[in-house]
């Protein structure tokens, strides 16, 4: 090989390479190896870091064996998704995706979250997460299911809370980033109160939105804050009518999700217009699937699209309204 071959090579094979390393990590100023999809990325918050528009949800392992987790999550990976969210309460969840996971932790940003609201119990619980989860910490942990501002977010807050545990594990590195998940609104805003936290996850959809203006003051204070905004419930259409429901995939979702592909498209994307960092797609693996797909090929919603969306929400029986628990 003449010296002259051997240098554009080796140029060549550089530049491949480093474009391949910041792919991995989430640089949105980079184009993603011939071989690997490039599914759009943003900013989470003011950290610095960038996240797949739509994430993988860690409860959909629940609902199928190893194989197909271990499936699932490759697929993901191999999508561009890099953001990957968890949690005790889902089940057995954890003890899935910790082996499924396991190969790509280290280029991926894994979230987790704890629904206990004493420190000594989040302890035990942080502590059980991270040996199932094959990780030695958290790039998000979060409080979940925040749901009454006296029984949640002042026990969190309040002496021996698990906001003590919380700080404690962030300031010796086995939490990077600290959110919550919230599904009131009147818990939320108290828990922005609290703290600057990095991120908030919280149903966005435009069903209750248009239908009830609910979820408007907790994005809008979100944004103000700089946080990271991690959309839920962004495939589901309305509560379940009343009766008997034929068996089906989505038969034992507690609600009835989007499953026409063309509203799914609009719902999914109208959130993600809505300055959504990331959506997070519900417990199906049909629904994951769906999701990656629309985020592969993102496009911002249009004013058209916003007015069908605002005529179809005047005819569903929404999830969410100010003031109720769903």
């Amino acid at each position: 090989m003449q010296r002259r071959e051997f240098l554009k090579l080796a140029a060549v094979s550089t530049a491949v390479l480093t474009a391949n390393v910041r792919w991995a990590w989430g640089a949105t100023d980079t184009v993603a190896p011939s071989n690997a999809a490039t599914m759009p990325k943003r900013p989470f918050g003011k950290t610095g870091i960038s996240l797949s528009i739509v994430g993988f949800g860690g409860l959909v392992a629940a609902k199928i064996d190893q194989e197909a987790t271990n499936r699932l999550v490759a697929e993901a990976f191999e999508k561009g998704v890099n953001y990957y969210d968890v949690a005790p309460e889902y089940g057995d969840a954890e003890v899935k995706v910790g082996p499924a996971l396991e190969p790509y932790r280290k280029k991926v940003f894994l979230a987790c979250k704890t629904a206990k609201r004493t420190a000594e119990e989040a302890r035990a619980e942080f502590a059980r997460s991270l040996e199932r989860l094959k990780t030695d910490h958290f790039d998000l942990y979060q409080l979940h299911h925040v749901y009454k501002v006296d029984k949640d977010v002042e026990t969190v807050f309040g002496k021996g809370g698990a906001w003590e545990f919380i700080q404690e594990a962030k300031k010796d590195g086995r939490i990077r980033h600290v959110g919550f998940s919230a599904h009131t609104e009147a818990a939320a805003l108290a828990a922005m109160d609290k703290f600057e936290f990095d991120s908030i996850m919280f149903p966005i959809n435009f069903s209750y939105w248009y239908g009830a203006n609910f979820g408007l003051e907790v994005v809008e204070k979100a944004k103000a804050r700089g946080m990271a905004i991690m959309g839920i419930k962004s495939l589901a259409r309305q509560r379940w009518p009343k009766g008997p429901r034929e068996p089906g995939p989505f038969s034992k979702m507690w609600y009835e999700p989007i499953t026409d592909p063309d509203e799914q498209s609009r719902s999914v994307r109208w959130t993600l217009s809505q300055g959504a960092t990331a959506i997070l797609p519900p417990h199906s693996d049909v629904l994951h699937r769906r999701a990656f797909e629309v985020g592969l090929g993102y496009t911002p919603i249009t004013d058209a699209e916003i007015a069908q969306l605002k005529d179809l929400s005047g005819k569903l029986n929404i999830l969410f309204q100010p003031g109720k628990e769903p």
